[in-house]
């Protein structure tokens, strides 16, 4: 009975945000939607699709700043790229092999790829791409490359400074750009090897792409494909009123039903939690002089009782409508997690057990318990303009109160959250295929003040088995540092162990889709930057005459 009522209550929360939400609107996103509901209705065909999957990139299409690190590329080809299943398979790489000391992948690539301007692509344009995203040091993350070097035709060889297991994630998010083609303007015409070429983009408003004609794999099964930039609520406007053949919508929304469209609800990684400051106040500073710790949430009772107390199947069901599942860690679902450190929730009794040993107790009788004088009391920061940010903060302090643990919410601008992230809590949403953002997320060398291990966690043990990881040789044997580093029955970053984070949910990501496209199986789904729904585009059909 407690949880139906949290869920009720946490329903009416959420419903009531998404009002305050669109009703803030600007007046610029505004304008966007009511130009998709003037829009005429189209109707999909093989010929041309229309997608409201938001994704829009406004650094434009170039893979060596950092496109396509959450999906498929689209218009460039990859080496390797994961399946359905998120094995690893060949793309333009027919083989490939890492040297003993682990330090050199040598790749060899198909012959018969060739760019969407006819130009063959070949073994330097690898090499160049791959050099050039580590010498842009953009958000593609090729730190390691010491260089790559066209062997022949061919044959690449991509030289590391030092062993790193997740390098192969380099292979299949990198997509390759030509080297004679490769200028300041490429991002906004960019030129590829992929399934689609890029015909038309009207930032901010829609992007429009082709099937590309010299694709050498299997043509793709939908000529035309139109980008609509909308809002959420203008995707699901876009979707009901027929102009739109796939609409990405909030879990919010993904109860309605729209007549001739079928609702897809994809399974992801896309994780929402609690970022706790390690380190006690004042520690120390960030490089730009931001102030580093947090009193309260230096004390590891705290951080296991947050863990125990939420309660997180009511949060999945209140404010994800049942579109999503409960969180543990930041990988879950994934080959690598360790399903050893998943804990029962919703257990305040138990948090108020911890908090009572460890010495917290309410010796003034205002609810709060205190220790040292000190009272059990943060603030939790979200996005402002992020609702599912805003439910989820506001519900973990509803669910604190009864332990007597006092969370503060307040919702800022990334810019005003940013000098305060590494001395309050902070609702942070991760999610990657890649291994390395649990490396950035927990490893002390990744505290550097930036959005990478935000709260300063420190942990030499830890940070030794993530070494392990880092430089296993392959991602398989990787696997199990991976997985002790969340909790290996001693320690770990879990909240069995150091307790770093309150991970909270995934989020399902819900898509309207029209019933007669078929777009085949989709992968567990990473953060939803990009269109990670398109990673398996060229399978997708159009079913109807």
């Amino acid at each position: 009975m407690k949880r139906d009522r949290l869920i009720r209550f946490f329903s009416a929360l959420v419903m009531g945000l998404t009002i305050t939400n669109c009703a803030s609107t600007t007046a610029e996103q505004n304008t966007n939607n009511n130009a998709a509901e003037n829009l005429p209705a189209q109707s999909g065909s093989a010929e041309q699709i229309v997608l409201a999957i938001g994704g829009e990139s406004e650094e434009g299409y170039d893979p060596t700043l950092g496109w396509g690190r959450y999906g498929a590329p689209l218009f460039q080809s990859t080496l390797l790229k994961r399946d359905e299943d998120l094995n690893i398979v060949n793309d333009l790489a027919t083989d490939y092999s890492i040297s003993e000391d682990g330090k050199t992948w040598t790749v060899m690539i198909r012959e018969d790829a060739v760019f969407s301007d006819g130009e063959p692509l070949t073994a330097a344009d690898v090499a160049y791409t791959f050099n050039k995203a580590a010498e842009s040091g953009g958000l593609t993350d090729v730190t390691q490359l010491e260089s790559a070097t066209a062997v022949d035709e061919s044959t690449v060889e991509l030289t590391l400074k030092q062993p790193q297991s997740t390098f192969v994630n380099r292979l299949i998010t990198l997509g390759i750009v030509p080297e004679h083609a490769h200028g300041e303007d490429y991002a906004r015409s960019p030129i590829g090897s992929g399934p689609y070429t890029l015909v038309q983009w009207d930032e901010g408003q829609q992007l429009i792409v082709e099937a590309n004609p010299d694709y050498y794999g299997e043509a793709p099964g939908i000529e035309r494909l139109v980008f609509l930039f909308v809002e959420e609520d203008g995707a699901f406007a876009a979707a009901k009123s027929g102009q739109a053949q796939v609409a990405a919508v909030p879990q919010s929304l993904a109860v309605q039903q729209i007549e001739g469209m079928t609702l897809r609800d994809v399974v992801s990684v896309d994780n929402r939690g609690l970022m706790f400051p390690y380190l006690p106040t004042n520690s120390k500073q960030t490089p730009d002089g931001d102030p580093i710790g947090n009193d309260v949430t230096a004390d590891l009772a705290i951080r296991q009782a947050v863990n125990y107390a939420v309660d997180r199947q009511a949060m999945v069901d209140g404010i994800l409508e049942g579109y999503g599942s409960p969180a543990y860690g930041p990988v879950s679902g994934l080959a690598w997690e360790e399903p050893k450190a998943s804990i029962e929730d919703a257990q305040p009794e138990k948090a108020k057990e911890i908090l009572s040993e460890d010495g917290w107790v309410d010796s003034d009788g205002d609810g709060i318990v205190e220790k040292d004088g000190m009272k059990a009391e943060f603030t939790i920061l979200y996005k402002a303009d992020d609702s599912i940010r805003q439910a989820l903060a506001l519900s973990t302090a509803e669910m604190l109160e009864p332990i007597g643990i006092q969370a503060n919410v307040e919702g800022k601008s990334w810019d005003d959250i940013e000098p305060l992230m590494h001395s309050n809590v902070v609702v942070f949403g991760w999610g990657s295929h890649d291994q390395t953002e649990m490396y950035n997320l927990y490893h002390s060398q990744s505290a550097q003040g930036d959005y990478y291990n935000t709260g300063y966690y420190a942990n030499s043990a830890i940070d030794s088995t993530l070494d392990l990881a880092m430089g296993a040789p392959s991602e398989a044997e990787a696997i199990t540092y991976w997985k002790a580093a969340q909790w290996d029955g001693d320690q770990g970053v879990t909240t069995k162990g150091d307790a770093a984070w309150a991970w909270l949910v995934n989020l399902d990501h819900t898509y309207f889709v029209d019933d007669c496209l078929d777009v085949g199986q989709l992968q567990v789904e990473p953060h939803g930057h990009g269109w990670p729904i398109t990673a398996n585009i060229a399978d997708w059909a159009w079913t109807c005459e």
